[in-house]
């Protein structure tokens, strides 16, 4: 039998993860029901055979690539604990900015919110977390994301939300929203990351948009005036080289108020505008 500690120092054979050390940690706090905090109170606490066999699957399944979020079946978003499976992204800390920035522009009171390709329903269920007066339509194409943000919407209690199946705006009722937010697929088909680190288990339906990424955009930028309200917020989340063609995308279509945002490490991750 291994301790904690002795487990731990197994990060070196993480080579491929950016996060080697964080990776191990994470999985020891799956298999062992701890936190992270109890992790270094006890260093010395040896794994029984059983608990040793589950970790020794999951490093195995970790060194070949798959996701830490797929091997214990949660990430934490906003700091809820989102259920995630390979029928979604797996939600990212810097869609986070995307919430921030949208509470920061909104005021509390009662409001009719749109989150179009919810995935997990994670950035639906951070806002509904923080602005329980806002009523928030979730919408997603794929019938298992669909399950998956309800899921998770009922694991949270959050009756604020409602979760529809959706091919953007097809199903969606016709209403206002004030704001309307999405983090779309924004990857090239071609960009030679997809054949790199977590997105090789994702989704592609959710990852990759034609026209060089953008095409997504241009659909939800054209038909985004339909369901907003005079002045009603978009913000969309794409790729850190995208935002000045996203900026020209909404100016085109006739946004006023546009500007993008940055992400944790300073690249142009999110655009806004404002509908006439």
């Amino acid at each position: 039998m291994a301790s904690v500690k002795e487990n731990l120092l197994r990060a070196v054979e993480l080579t491929e993860s950016d996060s080697p050390r964080l990776d191990l940690e994470v999985l020891l706090c799956h298999v062992l029901g701890k936190t992270r905090a109890w992790l270094y109170t006890w260093p010395e606490h040896e794994l029984d055979d059983q608990s040793q066999q589950v970790l020794d699957r999951l490093i195995q399944r970790r060194i070949a690539g798959e996701p830490v979020a797929h091997l214990t079946g949660f990430r934490e978003f906003w700091s809820l604990p989102l259920k995630v499976n390979r029928s979604t992204l797996i939600p990212r800390p810097d869609t986070e900015v995307l919430v921030e920035t949208v509470l920061e522009l909104c005021p509390q009171e009662a409001l009719q919110v749109l989150d179009l390709g919810t995935g997990t329903g994670a950035i639906a269920l951070a806002l509904a977390s923080e602005r329980p007066l806002w009523q928030i339509l979730a919408v997603d194409k794929m019938p298992a994301a669909v399950a998956l943000a309800e899921e998770n919407r009922s694991a949270l209690g959050l009756a604020n939300v409602r979760v529809l199946q959706s091919d953007w705006f097809a199903s969606v009722p016709a209403q206002r929203f004030a704001v309307i937010v999405s983090n779309p697929p924004y990857i090239d088909a071609r960009d030679p990351h997809l054949r790199e680190g977590d997105v090789r288990f994702e989704p592609h339906s959710a990852l990759v948009a034609e026209e060089q990424g953008l095409s997504d955009i241009r659909l939800i930028a054209r038909r985004a005036p339909e369901f907003l309200e005079p002045g009603g917020l978009l913000a969309v989340e794409h790729g850190w080289q995208q935002a000045e063609a996203v900026r020209r995308i909404f100016s085109e279509a006739g946004y006023r108020d546009v500007e993008s945002r940055l992400d944790y490490a300073g690249n142009e991750r999110l655009t806004l505008a404002r509908n006439p």
